[in-house]
């Protein structure tokens, strides 16, 4: 039987209503072709309509890799669920996602989960459990107490439930059935037997085709190959062709974001090269002052923003090279890429020279199993409580992405980020900090817009936390903040306190300062 097709072919029996899952990665492991289908047959016919979204991860990078952004049109999608929102400005147009139009102009149902949640929650779909119960993320916006993860007025219907288990409080995703996935690999027989060779991310392919399966559904599998039955050996089919439908082929589809093949995307290292360099400026400031918590012989977890540019940091330094301890820093990030060097930016989820990959699902058995112990994060704003928010902030939408699972379940937290935002502008010079423009938006607020995990709450069950900018570093207190260190050249009360909507429950007497090798280009 052969089930290799077009993509308009493939998508032509998706119905009115139906639920469809897909999953990507950022650029990583996108089906774009399949997805960019889908939106054009809407386009030129009016169907399907009203179809539900489900994006274990944020799909696509909304620019080059369009990915969600082909469906995002009103009639088309009436609601999504996502794990992660993306909301890049193109550099060629200025403008923001058509998905964060619709989302802002309530034009959609979105709701946000963390990724843990919603990949987990797949299998229970797979096995037809009632749905995903899970303590990770009580207290946080997905709480039905804090909004419940709905993102637009639009969204009615509780998704997301507080239950009572033996006297304990706990969240409960309940099940429901997916129609079609939209998945992606490497190669494929026209059987439909899959691998995954040249993909440096698995994320949770797998079981989003198996959870459609389960349901009575499709699915459909973009492929970069085709080759004859026979051809691979048995233990590099991932997934079986028995549970593939329709196989469509894009000879032409790119690795990831701006990545076509790189194969040092998919090998461990000799050497490192060709990796980004990060310019001098308060970024790097606070990336060499956060790799100083980093530990050897410690799984360290690294999430998207501020904090993955800390690996790099750390190769330029000289502190982790091939010939030199590199065994002893253990790294990853949400997605399952271990050993290597975390990127940033738009590369970020695949490591560069990895060593070993897991898929989605089982990196967060890993998570939620407490065996990343340290773990640095960014974020977008600090309140008087103890919260912490980088998932809906302004015009900006991302949602939790792996955060709020990562930050229950670390021993040792970091969060990074700059203390002001919105035109910040500082200088330096002989190891001194001069700020020539503030920033218009301070990100100790005294209440965040939205709650991703509350620090205060892990400090009292032993978590250990500290806010990590350009000119101080903060302890997180069950109390409250305390001030440990100030950047040379900085004012306390001018560039510090003056700048935070509460104050800290303490200052370190004598203050110490910042080490002012971190100052210097």
């Amino acid at each position: 039987m052969n089930k290799i097709m077009t993509a308009e072919q493939a998508v032509a029996g998706i119905q009115d209503g139906q639920t469809v899952a897909a999953v990507g990665v950022i650029g990583w492991i996108v089906p774009d072709q399949t997805l960019k289908a889908l939106g054009q047959r809407f386009k030129n016919t009016g169907a399907p309509r009203n179809l539900t979204f489900y994006f274990p991860c944020g799909t696509g990078d909304a620019v080059n890799i369009k990915g969600m952004d082909h469906v995002a049109q009103p009639g088309l999608m009436k609601r999504i669920v996502s794990g992660s929102y993306i909301n890049p400005v193109d550099p060629a147009t200025g403008k923001r996602p058509a998905l964060m139009g619709l989302i802002q102009d309530n034009n959609v149902e979105a709701y946000s989960w963390p990724i843990g949640a919603s990949m987990q929650w797949l299998r229970e779909v797979a096995r037809k459990s009632p749905g995903y119960i899970s303590r990770i993320g009580l207290g946080t916006y997905v709480d039905p107490d804090f909004g419940g993860g709905k993102f637009t007025a639009r969204c009615e219907e509780d998704l997301i439930r507080k239950i009572h288990i033996d006297g304990e409080e706990l969240l409960y995703y309940p099940t429901w059935d997916i129609d079609v996935a939209i998945i992606r690999a490497s190669s494929a027989d026209e059987f439909g037997n899959l691998s995954f060779e040249e993909e440096p991310l698995l994320s949770s392919g797998i079981a989003l085709a198996l959870a459609a399966k389960a349901c009575g559904g499709k699915v459909i599998a973009q492929v970069k190959n085709i080759v004859k039955r026979g051809e691979r050996l048995a233990n590099d089919i991932r997934l079986p062709g028995i549970f593939i439908d329709s196989i469509v082929q894009d000879p032409d589809m790119h690795m990831g974001s701006n990545v076509g093949d790189d194969k040092h995307y998919l090998q461990p290292a000799v050497a490192f090269t060709h990796l980004p360099d990060i310019p001098f400026g308060p970024d790097k400031v606070i990336a060499r002052r956060a790799a100083k918590e980093v530990r050897r012989q410690e799984l360290s977890i690294f999430g998207f923003g501020a904090a993955a540019d800390i690996p790099l940091v750390m190769v330029e330094q000289g502190i982790i090279d091939p010939g030199n301890c590199y065994e002893d820093y253990w790294f990853t990030t949400e997605h399952g890429s271990y050993g290597g060097i975390v990127m940033n930016g738009w590369q970020f989820s695949a490591n560069r020279h990895p060593d070993a990959l897991l898929d989605g699902l089982t990196q967060f058995d890993v998570i939620d199993g407490g065996l990343c112990r340290f773990a640095a994060l960014a974020f977008a704003e600090y309140d008087a409580r103890g919260n912490v928010n980088v998932s809906k902030f302004g015009k900006a939408n991302p949602g939790a992405g792996g955060f709020t699972d990562i930050a229950f379940n670390a021993r040792r937290l970091v969060f990074t980020g700059s203390f002001t935002t919105g035109g910040l502008d500082i200088a330096y010079q002989q190891g001194k900090m001069h700020i020539r423009q503030e920033g218009k938006v301070s990100k100790f607020v005294h209440q965040a817009q939205s709650i991703t995990y509350a620090v205060g709450q892990g400090i009292k069950k032993g978590q250990d936390a500290l806010i990590i900018t350009e000119r101080a570093v903060f302890e997180a207190t069950a109390d409250g903040l305390i001030l440990t260190e100030i950047a040379p050249g900085a004012d306390l009360q001018r560039d510090i306190l003056d700048k935070m909507e509460f104050a800290p429950v303490g200052i370190l007497d004598p203050l110490p300062l910042m080490e002012s090798s971190l100052f210097v280009e």
